[in-house]
């Protein structure tokens, strides 16, 4: 049976500003960590995308950040918001010796796996709602949220995040359709979620009266659908 996917944790404006908050910039790590999560906060990057990033990869002058070989060995152009040129700029002041921009305090490339950590501590530590489902891909799914609702063009969510295929991207028209929904008609968010959760376990329901070979392509649609 293809299996239901839950949309990643999305931080409000609130929540977003407390996490940002709880980063102690007087010391070298807090400052690098915050650095990574404004970068993927303001940029979208994937986790494997920020950590990969290299010195040369960042213009300082126009901002312009290059993604080298993200997901399916696709490089692509962001532009980094110039409000972040200060923090970074102090950070390649401050950064150790290394071939990666953002890096471990002697140098190694920092791990997906501790990025994870770090942020999951973050969100716990600012107190935001479900703190246990926010990880780096929340703060990319955040991006792209922002956007949407910024430009609602989804073509530039589209490019933004390195999306090959259109169909990956169309989430984030769902997400802000539902917050337009709960504001228009007074429906508290959750009755809306709970109404869009019926309605995938009938889908689901209908799926499981397909051939098994079909909902076995689409469990691996989904599946590849999920580390967009």
């Amino acid at each position: 049976m293809a299996r239901q996917k839950k949309l990643p944790k999305v931080l409000s404006a609130d929540e977003r500003e407390r996490f940002l908050a709880t980063f102690n910039t007087r010391y070298d790590s807090p400052m690098r960590n915050l650095c990574l999560c404004r970068v993927m906060l303001e940029t979208g990057l994937r986790a494997g995308e920020v950590v990969a990033l290299k010195p040369e990869h960042l213009d300082m002058t126009t901002l312009r950040l290059t993604v080298r070989e993200g997901k399916g060995s696709r490089d692509r152009t962001l532009w980094v918001p110039f409000s972040l040129r200060d923090l970074i700029g102090e950070w390649l002041l401050r950064r150790p010796a290394s071939p990666w921009l953002f890096s471990t305090r002697d140098g190694k490339q920092i791990s997906t796996r501790y990025l994870r950590t770090m942020v999951k501590h973050a969100a716990e530590k600012a107190a935001v709602a479900e703190w246990q489902k926010v990880s780096p891909h929340s703060l990319r799914h955040t991006f792209a949220t922002k956007l949407y609702e910024d430009t609602q063009d989804i073509l530039i969510v589209q490019a933004a995040l390195g999306h090959a295929d259109l169909s990956s991207t169309m989430i984030y028209t769902h997400l802000v359709n539902g917050e337009l929904e709960a504001a228009m008609t007074g429906t508290p968010r959750d009755e809306v979620q709970e109404e869009a959760d019926e309605a995938k376990a009938v889908a689901v329901a209908l799926l499981a009266t397909l051939p098994a070979e079909v909902q076995a392509a689409l469990a691996n649609l989904m599946d590849e659908e999920g580390g967009a």
